[in-house]
């Protein structure tokens, strides 16, 4: 089985990856937010809690630190105080303090422990940000301004611990030069550092996808395929031709033209006889896509983390509670013969470890992105890197109907451009809102009333997305007001009232990473939430991992589109100038189907970012390593 990766959706700071990186196996990783349980956990909360009254460490902190170090956190701690540098949220000033409480005049700047949690630190504040690889050069900068003595044995304790690998590139050189005998030409190989966890899965997604190319053969005969284009326009019919007879391809273009498309190459296998599948992020967005289809398709629409088959307890005896694995990976691999991804794009380098690892050789796989698309919320950039390697066919759709108001407009940031689009029934509207107390009064006036009264869309059609949690006018806030309005209550279950609306923000056995649901009661057993694939009981353990959902982060929020979006877009503030960019932008705005609400209190930094500021480069390997 090929155990899930953690979600690492912005501001869910148990997302990271942290804890031993060398234990990690492609696709595999620990899930943190569960505090173990039982007798042990019980003796272990109460070993932490007097570890942390006698070094001042608030008390929030033993549930995190107990999901990450496990129940045997106090001894480790205590043989090793920088080891704190692995609970999400612990900053390496937080982790001297505590070295300082805990070892007293034994803490020391040149501690060969604190120089290699330093550096496991930095690699996963770099994965944090998408890295999946960080020039050694910067590492050693940075621990310098951490004050470490030795940077360079630092590095190397860490190299020696497992706590980081290094990784070495052949750069890309003139192969003249290397006939002509110049030398000094020939650049050095590249080398990088990172954490075992991604650098494993960016390997083992490169390996599995020059698989998928190397064993596949043509589904359909010449024939078959002529038929079955006849009629398309150019672009429709490159894209059947790249999905029947490739083993990778990749279309770009909108989220309705990637639905129906995606639809479209289904029905033709299905008709064939063949085994197809069109797979969304979630089982909200596959009941939405399955709408569309035709009355009982021959052919399967699910969501990826349902496909996989994921399940609880299944890692093991060492396994954390809550762990979450799947049922499907290279001993029990997928059945469809072709599967078509709409949102590609949304994939880390570990999920599509492990998705490629349980496709079967043969299986030919599609996968949709939308251009200028928000980079995963986890390291990597699989489908950019992918294109970028120029090692499959990618396709571009061409719109094939006119386009909606909100459609329009999110065509044109994807492009640069911030424009007026024409919406006779409001179904793009801008709302002013000087400051952030206002854009959270004004979001309330929306969802509450103005967007059902005027429109006729249901509040529970309505979604709110934000470019972060924090902030007066970040998820958080417009949540809290959100559910004084929509649902008030103490939040007597883990933060919770029936009635509530939740998003699930690091992936759960019978949910995965963005899905919504309803919160329909609680009891000992925990909270009862109704998902799109039915209902489920999410222990007291695992409530950690669902957040409020009226109000939603972008990057959570993009694997499934509404009938009616606010966007929240909330003053600039200082240090976030880089909070909007055009792919944040187009994202958001591209969740709505049917109307769109741009609460506007960004000022100029909005047209600024749509205009000049791309998405942030992320360091990667994949696109190299696809090529080898």
């Amino acid at each position: 089985m090929t155990e899930s990766h953690s979600a690492n959706p912005p501001g869910a700071a148990e997302t990271a990856a942290a804890g031993t990186p060398g234990a990690a196996a492609p696709g595999a990783s620990e899930t943190p937010g569960a505090a173990p349980a039982g007798a042990a956990s019980a003796a272990g909360r109460a070993a932490l809690a007097e570890l942390f009254d006698g070094t001042g460490v608030p008390v929030a902190l033993v549930h995190r630190t107990l999901a990450r170090l496990g129940t045997g956190a106090a001894g480790l701690l205590r043989e090793d105080p920088w080891r704190l540098l692995r609970v999400p949220g612990v900053t390496p000033r937080q982790a001297d303090h505590f070295a300082r409480r805990a070892l007293g005049d034994q803490a020391r700047p040149d501690d060969r422990r604190r120089g290699r949690a330093l550096v496991a630190h930095l690699l996963t504040e770099a994965a944090r940000h998408g890295h999946t690889v960080t020039p050694p050069a910067e590492v050693l900068s940075a621990l310098e301004g951490l004050g470490v003595p030795d940077p360079r044995r630092a590095v190397e304790d860490a190299l020696d611990a497992a706590e980081a690998i290094a990784l070495t590139e052949e750069a890309d050189f003139d192969e003249a030069a290397l006939e002509d005998g110049d030398l000094d030409e020939i650049p050095e190989p590249e080398e990088t550092l990172g954490l075992a966890r991604w650098a494993l899965a960016e390997e083992a997604a490169a390996e599995g996808l020059r698989r998928l190319a190397a064993t596949a053969a043509p589904l359909l005969d010449d024939a078959a395929v002529k038929a079955a284009r006849a009629g398309l326009p150019e672009d429709r019919s490159l894209a059947v031709t790249a999905a029947f007879g490739t083993g990778v391809s990749i279309l770009r273009g909108t989220a309705d033209d990637l639905s129906r498309t995606a639809l479209g190459i289904a029905g033709i296998a299905a008709a064939h006889g063949l085994r197809a599948a069109v797979v969304t992020p979630t089982d909200r967005a596959a009941a939405d896509l399955a709408a569309q289809a035709p009355e009982a398709p021959a052919f399967t629409i699910a969501g990826l983390h349902t496909l996989l088959e994921p399940r609880e307890g299944a890692g093991g005896p060492e396994a954390a509670p809550g762990t979450v694995v799947f049922g499907r990976g290279e001993q029990r691999p997928l059945e469809p013969q072709l599967l078509v991804l709409t949102d590609g794009a949304g994939l880390d380098v570990e999920l599509c470890a492990v998705l490629v690892e349980a496709c079967a050789d043969g299986t030919h796989l599609v996968l949709g992105g939308e251009p200028q698309s928000l980079p995963p919320a986890g390291p990597g950039r699989p489908l950019d890197d992918l294109e970028a390697s120029e090692t499959v066919a990618v396709i571009e759709l061409e719109p094939d109907a006119p386009a909606a108001p909100p459609a329009v407009l999110t065509a044109a940031v994807r492009g640069g451009e911030l424009v007026t689009v024409d919406a006779p029934g409001k179904e793009v509207v801008i709302v002013p809102a000087d400051g952030a107390t206002e854009a959270v009064h004004r979001t309330v006036q929306l969802v509450t009333d103005s967007i059902p009264r005027a429109l006729g869309i249901p509040v529970e059609d309505v979604q709110v997305v934000a470019p972060a949690a924090g902030g007066e006018a970040g998820t958080a806030a417009l949540n809290a007001a959100l559910k004084a309005r929509l649902n008030p209550g103490p939040g007597a279950f883990g933060g919770f009232d029936p009635g509530d609306r939740v998003l699930v923000a690091a992936p759960l056995p019978y949910a995965a990473v963005g899905e919504a649901g309803t919160v329909t009661g609680a009891d000992p057993a925990g909270l009862h939430v109704e998902f799109a694939g039915g209902t489920a009981v999410v222990p007291p353990a695992l409530t950690s991992r669902l957040r409020p959902g009226w109000a939603v982060t972008v990057a959570l929020g993009r694997g499934t589109r509404r009938p009616a979006v606010v966007a929240v877009l909330p003053p600039a503030t200082a240090g976030d100038d880089g909070a909007l960019t055009r792919p944040l932008v187009a994202t958001a705005f591209g969740l709505a189907r049917r109307h769109l609400s741009v609460v506007q209190a960004s000022g100029p930094a909005l047209a600024a970012a749509v205009r000049e500021r791309p998405a942030p480069a992320r360091r990667t390997r994949l696109a190299a390593l696809v090529v080898q």
